[in-house]
């Protein structure tokens, strides 16, 4: 790592960065679906579930969903009889999925404070590692993604939603003006917090592009990566698998 990284459009000391993340999805977290839904016109939904059906879990499979705290993957995940460990930095955002967890009576899920950069699961425990909209907001993303090949077994899968970059023109510039002039202002009317929301539209333009996050992937030592964008790139799935 050098001696910063980005928060937002700031760069700032890699401790410093870990903190006022935590700082943000403290603030969010019980409004986690108001701000995925601002962020995304309220598509997230959909893109979680395609997601989902990209990962294809399986009755009997360890899955490890990272930067999961809310549990909107989880769920998706535990329906079709999967063992997920919910794994998430902050306690806040375990706090909301735990609560959410009981209101639907959703039982049997093991929910876990993690740093993606150091977890403390075994070597190849996990059959597939998921993490949806949390990989830009990890410090050391090529640790993290590292952490992710070692917790998984071999032939276990490596899966990524993320905003990107997308590359459809004339679209790219009026998500730009909606995203950077109108979602923070949403923050401000619906959550009395424009700050955070402010940070969650500078750090997805700071995130890599799709080829470069992709190399990333494979660098961690993943082998036949791919990527799927989503309304031109603006969100892809990021697949990779170890061997």
């Amino acid at each position: 790592m050098t001696n910063t990284v980005s928060f937002g459009y700031e760069e700032v000391a890699p401790e410093e960065k870990t903190r006022r993340v935590g700082d943000v999805f403290a603030s969010v977290a019980s409004r986690y679906d108001l701000m995925n839904d601002a962020m995304s016109g309220g598509m997230h939904r959909l893109w979680k579930d395609r997601f989902v059906r990209r990962v294809k879990p399986q009755p009997g499979e360890q899955i490890l969903d990272m930067a999961g705290g809310t549990g909107d993957i989880a769920f998706r995940m535990a329906a079709k009889g999967a063992s997920i460990t919910v794994a998430d930095i902050n306690p806040a955002m375990l706090e909301v999925g735990m609560g959410r967890a009981q209101q639907r009576g959703i039982d049997g899920l093991v929910w876990t404070e993690a740093n993606a950069e150091v977890l403390q699961f075994p070597d190849r425990f996990f059959d597939a590692y998921t993490i949806a909209f949390g990989i830009r907001n990890v410090t050391d993303i090529p640790k993290a993604l590292r952490e992710a090949h070692r917790v998984l077994r071999r032939g276990g899968r490596f899966f990524c939603l993320e905003f990107s970059t997308t590359q459809w023109p004339g679209f790219a510039e009026v998500y730009d003006a909606y995203s950077h002039k109108l979602v923070p202002k949403l923050g401000k009317l619906l959550a009395d917090d424009e700050d955070s929301y402010r940070y969650l539209i500078e750090s997805i333009r700071r995130f890599p592009d799709m080829p470069t996050f992709e190399r990333m992937i494979g660098d961690a030592g993943f082998v036949r990566t791919k990527v799927e964008p989503l309304l031109g790139g603006l969100v892809a799935i990021h697949s990779g698998w170890k061997i």
